[in-house]
């Protein structure tokens, strides 16, 4: 497993920083669409992993939306004079809603399931409400390079990919080493507080590592945009878990060796992203 999980990454790692490097945010926002089908016809073995209909048709109907918000909102139209579309801040306004909704949803599991497990409208609002903001801000990040920045928006887009790396990493050996409570036993038992502390503790070398970059950076906001990023990536992850537990599916596809399916890859993306992007609109532009 361990073998197929390392050729996995070594195969995807120059695709993904080609991509958000050196791929024109035009090219960037349609090479992203397929990766998000993907990810959407594996959200709908989540809503019924038995109907092959529910999840060809809620992949095509985000599909869909995807295609509209390209078309409606060309890449040169995503920042003008310095603000985001009104329609795409928007999308990531309500994303940012949905993962304080998601807050309770997770710690109030398995009550929490009572008014959802039997709704696949519901199951399908929340995976749009996962899915589309963080496909949202990928392309918001991306669109901030410019001819005078070219690699601007692609260093933003890798600065939340290393947070990410770091809180799963540290999480992980942390857990291994001093793992003693569990965080959510109930949704995910395999994670323990002292994980998450080690993985919080892990993202502290990406700060260390900016503030050396960019010294003129602010090191209160750049350790307090770096912890909230890590902790809204661990609720992407438990909220993925929690629905992955109700739907009892292991994995959310097989895509991927070694590491499962594209959803599974980007759990703690989908809130990170959507997270990390209000806080920059917010505090850091």
């Amino acid at each position: 497993m361990l073998k197929k999980r390392i050729i996995t990454a070594v195969c995807l790692i120059p695709l993904v920083f080609g991509a958000i490097f050196w791929l024109p945010t035009e090219y960037f926002s349609w090479a992203l669409l397929g990766v998000f089908l993907i990810a959407a016809k594996e959200w709908g073995r989540i809503i019924d992993k038995n109907c092959n209909m529910t999840q060809w048709s809620f992949m095509v109907t985000l599909g869909l939306l995807l295609v509209a918000l390209n078309l409606i909102v060309p890449t040169n139209e995503v920042w003008l004079q310095g603000h985001l579309h009104p329609l795409f801040l928007g999308i990531i306004v309500v994303g940012g809603l949905w993962w304080c909704f998601s807050i309770l949803l997770v710690c109030l599991f398995p009550k929490s399931a009572g008014f959802w497990n039997n709704s696949p409208m519901l199951k399908s609002i929340f995976g749009q409400l996962t899915l589309i903001p963080c496909f949202i801000a990928l392309i918001s990040l991306k669109g901030l390079s410019s001819q005078a920045s070219p690699y601007y928006g692609g260093i933003l887009v890798f600065l939340v990919l290393l947070i990410v790396w770091a809180a799963d990493t540290g999480a992980y050996f942390a857990g291994k080493a001093f793992g003693r409570t569990k965080l959510m036993p109930n949704v995910s038992p395999a994670k323990t507080l002292e994980g998450l502390v080690g993985g919080l503790l892990m993202t502290l070398l990406v700060v260390l590592g900016v503030s050396y970059v960019a010294p003129e950076q602010e090191i209160g906001l750049l350790i307090g945009v770096t912890l909230v990023t890590a902790l809204a990536s661990a609720l992407g992850d438990l909220s993925e878990s929690m629905f992955k537990r109700v739907a009892d599916i292991k994995d959310s596809g097989t895509i991927l060796p070694g590491h499962g399916g594209v959803l599974d890859r980007i759990d703690s993306l989908t809130a990170a992203l959507p997270i990390f992007t209000l806080i920059y609109i917010a505090f850091w532009m």
